[in-house]
C-alpha cells in the first residue's frame, strides 16, 4: 500500500485497516515470536494508523507548536528504532483509535445544532405575475409575497397579509405549541405551518433572517473559547516541551530506553485539552435547541458563575403591554385629555405611550393626527405642539422645570403610585391638565423565576426602572426582590449595575433588548429576552432567549451551572488518570500500551461525560 493510498483511506478505514493488521501481528507474536512476517504485520499497522498523527506532528513543528502528536510520534520512533514492534503498532492503533471515537462522539453532541439547520426552508413559493413559482430562498426578494401551505416551512421573515395558521416556532423561540398567525402578524423563517396557510410579505430574506443570522451566531459561539480552554491550551504549550525534556532526563538517569518512551505516551494530555470544548459545544448545541442562544464559550462560562441579576421592569418582569386603568382631568373631558395624551405620544415609541394610544383608539373611535413639533425628552417624556399650544406629557421630573406647583395633586398621585400604577401627566407650562394611570401587569411566571434564580445560587435579585418609587416597589414587594431602583435614566442604570458588580462580582442585566441596550452592553453578561426577530437583542446582547418565556432564564442559568460543573469534573478526572499513569511508569507497573489504553479511555470517558449535557432539560432545574 503507497503512501498516497493511505492519505486517502477515511479514518473508519484507517481503524479498521490498521487494528486487524496489529491484531494479526499479535497472534504471529505469539504463536512463532518475532518473524519478519509479524513485523512486517505489525509496521504496516504503524504505518497506517501512523502517518496521519506523523504528518499532523511535523505541520504543528512548523509553527513552533510541539503538541500531543509530536509525543507520540517520538515514542513511536523510539519504540521502532528498540525494535518493540507490537508497543509501536499497539500504541498508533490506539490513538487514531481514540481520535476517531472523539470526532464521532463529538459529532453526536452537534445533534442539536444539525437539527436545526435541518429546519431550514429549502425552498419558497412567489406569488408572481405569471403565477406562483418555486424558487430557492436565496432567490426570493424583500417585497416578495410568499404562499405557505399546511406543513411547509416559512422561508422569509415577513408579515402576514393574507390567511389564518398555526405556526410551530420551536425553531426560532423554543416552544413547541403552536401559534395563531393572523392578518398583519410577524413570521420568522424555518417555522412551520401546521394547519392553514398564509400569504406573507417579504421582509427579511436570505442570510437577513432571524433563522440564518441563529444558525451563524451558534456557529460562531462553538468557536469562542471559554476561559478555562485558553488556559488548558497555554497549560499544554509547555506541558509537552516539559514532557520531552522530563522523558530525556529520565533516560540519562536510569539508561532505561521503553521507560523514557513510556513516559512519553501516557503523558499525552488529551482528556485535559478537550476536556473544556467538548462541554462547551454540548452546552451551547442543548441552548440552542431550546431557544436559548448563548454566544460562546467565555459566555456560558461567565453565565454559570453569576452572582447578581438586575432586572428591567417594563416588558420583561411585567408583560410590556400596560393599559389605562384611570384618567382623571382638570378642566376639561377625561376623552379630552385622552385625545390630547394619545397625540402626543404617537410620536413616542414607550409602552406607556402606546398603552394611551390604544386606550384612544378603543373608547374614542377616532383616528389620531400627529403633533405640530415634538422632542422626547430622555427618562422624563415629551413636549409637544398641538393646534398651537405647548404641551408636556410625562413624570414628576419633567414637571420640575415649570412654574407648576404638583402639591395640590400629590396625595392623588401617591395613591395611584401605592396602587402600583404609573401616573402619566399632562399638562401646560403653567397648568395640569390631567393624570393618566396605567398598569402593567406582572408576568406569571415572574415569581417562580426569582425564586429558581435564588435556588441556583444568585445571591442578589435587583430591578432597575425608570418608573417611579411606589410603582417599582409594589411590583418588588409582590415579586420578593432584594432591591429595587427606580426613577433611573439610562446612564443611572450604568451607574447602579457597576455598583452591583463592584459589590456581588459577575452581574447580569436583563431586559428586551430594545430600551435597554445600554444596560445590556455594561453588564458582565446582558441578556435579552424575546429575542424573535429584534436586531438590538441579537447583536447587544450575550445570552438571547428567544422567546417571551421569561422563566427560560432559569433554564439558562441552570444548563450554565451543569455546563461549569461538567468542565470541573472532566478536568479533575483528566489531571487525575495523568497522575495515576505518572506513577505506575515510575513504579515500572505501567508498559506503553497499557497507558495508551488507558489515556484513551479517559478520553472516551471524558467524552461521555459532556455528552450527559444534550440530556439536560427543564425537569433537571428541580434536582
Amino acid at each position: 500500500m503507497s503512501l498516497s493510498t493511505i492519505w486517502q483511506l477515511k479514518k473508519s478505514h484507517q481503524v479498521w485497516a490498521s487494528g486487524t493488521l496489529a491484531l494479526a501481528g499479535y497472534v504471529l507474536m505469539r504463536t512463532i515470536g518475532y518473524h519478519p512476517v509479524t513485523i512486517g504485520l505489525m509496521l504496516a499497522a504503524t504505518l497506517i494508523a501512523g502517518l496521519p498523527i506523523f504528518r499532523k506532528a511535523f505541520q504543528a513543528i512548523r509553527y513552533k507548536i510541539v503538541g500531543i502528536d509530536a509525543l507520540v510520534t517520538i515514542a513511536v520512533a523510539g519504540a521502532v528504532i528498540i525494535g518493540e514492534y507490537w508497543e509501536a503498532a499497539a500504541v498508533t492503533f490506539l490513538f487514531i483509535l481514540g481520535d476517531y471515537l472523539e470526532s464521532r462522539t463529538i459529532e453526536k453532541t452537534r445533534s442539536s445544532i444539525r437539527s436545526l439547520m435541518d429546519l431550514a426552508p429549502d425552498q419558497a413559493r412567489v406569488r408572481r405575475a405569471e403565477g406562483e413559482v418555486v424558487l430557492s430562498p436565496n432567490e426570493v426578494v424583500r417585497g416578495d409575497l410568499i404562499i405557505v401551505k399546511p406543513g411547509e416551512k416559512i422561508a422569509v421573515d415577513g408579515s402576514v397579509i393574507e390567511g389564518t395558521a398555526y405556526v410551530n416556532q420551536a425553531a426560532i423561540t423554543g416552544e413547541s405549541i403552536p401559534i395563531n398567525r393572523l392578518n398583519g402578524d410577524e413570521v420568522f423563517s424555518g417555522t412551520i405551518i401546521e394547519s392553514g396557510y398564509l400569504v406573507i410579505r417579504a421582509e427579511k430574506v436570505g442570510e437577513d433572517t432571524t433563522f440564518a443570522r441563529i444558525l451563524h451566531m451558534v456557529e460562531e459561539a462553538q468557536d469562542k473559547k471559554a476561559k478555562a480552554q485558553k488556559s488548558l491550551e497555554k497549560f499544554s504549550r509547555w506541558y509537552t516541551p516539559s514532557i520531552i525534556l522530563l522523558s530525556a532526563v529520565l533516560y540519562v538517569f536510569t539508561r532505561d530506553i521503553r521507560l523514557a518512551l513510556t513516559l512519553l505516551v501516557i503523558s499525552c494530555p488529551g482528556a485535559l485539552v478537550i476536556s473544556t470544548p467538548v462541554s462547551i459545544v454540548a452546552g451551547i448545541g442543548n441552548g440552542a435547541k431550546h431557544g436559548v442562544l448563548i454566544k460562546g464559550g467565555e459566555i456560558i462560562e461567565k453565565l454559570g458563575t453569576v452572582k447578581a441579576v438586575a432586572f428591567d421592569k417594563t416588558g420583561t418582569l411585567t408583560e410590556g403591554k400596560p393599559g389605562v386603568t384611570h384618567i382623571k382631568s382638570f378642566g376639561m373631558s377625561e376623552d379630552e385629555v385622552l385625545r390630547i395624551a394619545a397625540i402626543g405620544e404617537s410620536y413616542s415609541e414607550h409602552p406607556l405611550g402606546q398603552a394611551i394610544i390604544r386606550e384612544a383608539e378603543k373608547r374614542l373611535n377616532i383616528k389620531l393626527t400627529s403633533p405640530e413639533q415634538a422632542e422626547i425628552i430622555i427618562g422624563r417624556g415629551l413636549r409637544f405642539t398641538l393646534d398651537g399650544q405647548d404641551y408636556l406629557i410625562g413624570n414628576r421630573k419633567l414637571f420640575e422645570q415649570t412654574a407648576i406647583d404638583l402639591d395640590n395633586h400629590e396625595d392623588y398621585l401617591k395613591l395611584e403610585e401605592t396602587k402600583g400604577q404609573t401616573a402619566v401627566i399632562l399638562g401646560t407650562e403653567t397648568d395640569i391638565l390631567g393624570i393618566i394611570s396605567i398598569a402593567d401587569t406582572i408576568r406569571n411566571d415572574a415569581k417562580e423565576l426569582v425564586r429558581e434564580l435564588k435556588r441556583l445560587g444568585v445571591k442578589h435579585i435587583a430591578m432597575l426602572t425608570g418608573d417611579n418609587q411606589r410603582a417599582a416597589k409594589a411590583v418588588a414587594d409582590q415579586l420578593g426582590l432584594d432591591a429595587y431602583y427606580a426613577e433611573l435614566l439610562p446612564q443611572d442604570k450604568v451607574e447602579v449595575l457597576n455598583s452591583l458588580g463592584d459589590k456581588y462580582g459577575s452581574v447580569a442585566m436583563v431586559g428586551d433588548g430594545v430600551n435597554d441596550a445600554p444596560a445590556l452592553a455594561t453588564a458582565d453578561l446582558g441578556v435579552a429576552i424575546g429575542g424573535a426577530g429584534t436586531d438590538v437583542a441579537m447583536e447587544t446582547a450575550d445570552v438571547v432567549l428567544m422567546s417571551a418565556d421569561i422563566h427560560r432564564l432559569s433554564y439558562a442559568v441552570g444548563l450554565s451551572r451543569a455546563t461549569v460543573n461538567n468542565i470541573r469534573q472532566n478536568i479533575i478526572f483528566a489531571l487525575a488518570v495523568v497522575a495515576v499513569l505518572l506513577a505506575g511508569v515510575i513504579f515500572r507497573t505501567v508498559n506503553m500500551s497499557l497507558g495508551m489504553l488507558v489515556h484513551e479511555g479517559s478520553v472516551l470517558l471524558v467524552i461521555l461525560n459532556a455528552m450527559r449535557l444534550l440530556r439536560y432539560n427543564e425537569s433537571r432545574i428541580q434536582e
